[in-house]
């Protein structure tokens, strides 16, 4: 099963065929610096996929990370994105942490999403470990958690700069409310790194 949802990810996505890459380097230049991030194609293959295809069409030039979610001193998570409707590319499939093997360790990029399959273009950065964000198969509910399909290589020091920044205390909708920052954190380019 693994092989044929690889093999069609290699043809619909667009990830290097070859046996040795495993994993693919991404630079997000920002207006604080850089964030290297290794993206596993082995384990996660529909959503590395997924962003890669942003990555390569130059949809996340000139985005934002928007939020900011403290949960504690130094943890957190921020998230950016395509805001646009008319820069998103279809929903993918939920790839669920029980199949990929991985999980919101400390640096893990993940797919953002409300029900499971409507994963877009917003992604989060998890500074700290975030274990709840796993699938816990077990539990009631919506339990299939958030699809991690790499991490932070170089740029810690610039994600947890972006978690301290400002926000402001009435935007934002629901449980983001008061996570918006104010000013956004630009993400100037996205591109492969050698």
């Amino acid at each position: 099963m693994w092989r044929i949802l690889a093999l069609l990810t290699l043809f619909c996505f667009g990830i290097p065929a070859t046996a040795q890459e495993t994993t693919v380097r991404v630079t997000l230049a920002t207006s604080e610096g850089d964030i290297v991030l290794e993206l596993d194609t082995a384990h996660a293959p529909v959503t590395a996929g997924n962003f890669l295809r942003y990555v390569d069409q130059r949809r996340l030039d000139g985005t934002d990370f928007y939020r900011a979610m403290r949960t504690g001193t130094e943890t957190g998570l921020i998230q950016g994105g395509v805001r646009e409707r008319r820069f998103l590319l279809s929903p993918i499939p939920h790839e669920a942490t029980e199949q990929t093997g991985l999980s919101h360790v400390d640096g893990a990029i993940s797919m953002a999403r409300f029900a499971p399959g409507t994963a877009q273009s917003d992604f989060f950065i998890s500074v700290g470990a975030h274990p709840a964000y796993d699938a816990h198969p077990g539990a009631p509910g919506d339990n299939l958690g958030f699809a991690v399909f790499g991490r932070v290589v170089e740029g810690m020091d610039v994600v947890r700069r972006i978690l301290r920044a400002p926000t402001s205390p009435t935007e934002g909708e629901g449980v983001m409310r008061g996570q918006m920052l104010s000013p956004r954190i630009r993400i100037v380019s996205a591109r492969r790194t050698p």
